[in-house]
């Protein structure tokens, strides 16, 4: 069988090593596993205690895609055999991814991460917490949960937080695929190198006199990315966000979500394919997802990061107890009907007491799996 994920510690001139991890499931995008995820964890962990790695490099195998979002027909599976009950295999995937996010996310060295080709959901999840985030020419970025019933997780409500006014909202709501300027203007990309210069980065970092200073080690890779990308600036795409940017912008103002909803769709596009696709994308997804969304940003504006991951795993939890989630799977990815039977029509339909139930906490804070999650953190 196959590693599902490869790593190598590649010597530089001067003793240090760069730690490099590739995720090696080709034929499914590089989705990500539970097997993945426990394979990852310990492998980290080890080399942020080894002095001689001085960098961790992040990969997907192939060209098409860093990580393409979860593996989660296993859960669709784990759900069918306990419908309206809690499934341990939804707990125990989602904790451990968590645990792996966060552990990025506070990885002390750096951790370039190249997102080259399709980086969504689960893959999002592992580049939005490195420190050193790097988008190519076909880079395509998405959180697009609404289309299965399940919202932005691995650590969105932390990160949607954090971009320009509107944009985690929109993004959130509409899963629209965003490109390397798009991702740059909001965030979530530090660089843009193309992908035809990977080897040669590669090369270049073999060369580097890594010290043992963490935050000299941050700034040689911070120097190198920027000459990188000065080579590369005239390949850039254009954005889709930024034509835009004020009229996202103007939906941070809204206080209801059927006002933002309509404001989305109020936006002109002028025969956009872009935009017509993201509020096709509003469309189909679940009004129950769009309640989460929504919540889930305002309550995330006030949390530690450590406290973002410990209530979306509830969420995620409580979402799989509650079968929206099921049947977003079933009809996006087994059936493939594209023809989800979500519980209501319209977010004006959902009532108030489903949303309270799905932010309530199965756990008490003594019993929750991620209760060790950022004891260290300020």
């Amino acid at each position: 069988m196959t590693d599902v994920v490869k790593y190598v510690e590649l010597d530089t001139h001067n003793g240090k090593k760069v730690g490099v991890v590739t995720l090696n499931s080709e034929k499914s995008l590089n989705a990500l596993s539970l097997p993945m995820v426990e394979s990852m964890l310990p492998q980290l962990q080890r080399w942020q205690a080894d002095p001689k790695i001085c960098l961790v490099f992040m990969q997907g195998a192939g060209d098409k895609a860093f990580c393409a979002g979860g593996d989660i027909r296993d859960l669709y599976h784990a759900m069918q055999r306990q419908p309206g009950e809690y499934a341990p295999e939804v707990e125990e995937f989602f904790a451990k991814e968590y645990e792996l996010d966060y552990l990025i996310h506070t990885f002390d060295k750096p951790v370039l991460v190249w997102g080259n080709g399709i980086v969504m959901g689960g893959g999002l999840g592992l580049m939005a917490g490195a420190s050193h985030k790097v988008v190519t020419t076909t880079s395509r970025i998405a959180m697009p949960e609404m289309a299965i019933g399940l919202y932005p997780d691995v650590g969105a409500s932390w990160f949607l937080n954090r971009m320009p006014a509107g944009c985690g909202i929109f993004l959130g709501l509409t899963g629209a695929s965003i490109n390397a300027a798009d991702a740059k203007f909001i965030g979530l990309a530090d660089h843009f190198v193309v992908h035809q210069r990977k080897d040669a980065l590669m090369d270049k970092l073999l060369t580097v006199n890594w010290g043992d200073t963490v935050v000299l080690n941050h700034q040689k890779l911070s120097d190198i990315l920027r000459t990188e990308e000065d080579q590369c600036r005239s390949h850039m795409p254009l954005s889709h966000i930024r034509p835009y940017k004020e009229e996202i912008a103007a939906l941070a103002n809204k206080t209801e979500l059927p006002q933002v909803i309509a404001a989305i769709n109020a936006i002109n596009g002028e025969d956009d394919k872009w935009l017509d696709k993201a509020k096709a994308s509003l469309a189909y997804g679940s009004p129950i997802t769009a309640h989460i969304v929504f919540k889930l940003l305002q309550l995330g504006q006030s949390k530690i990061l450590a406290d973002s991951f410990r209530l979306e795993l509830g969420l995620s939890v409580q979402c799989g107890k509650l079968g929206e989630f099921a049947e977003g799977v079933r009809a996006l990815l087994i059936e493939k009907d594209h023809q989800p039977k979500w519980q209501y029509k319209t977010v004006a339909d959902v009532p108030a007491e489903i949303v309270t139930e799905l932010f309530r906490s199965p756990w008490t804070t003594a019993e929750h799996p991620l209760r060790e999650l950022g004891q260290l953190e300020d």
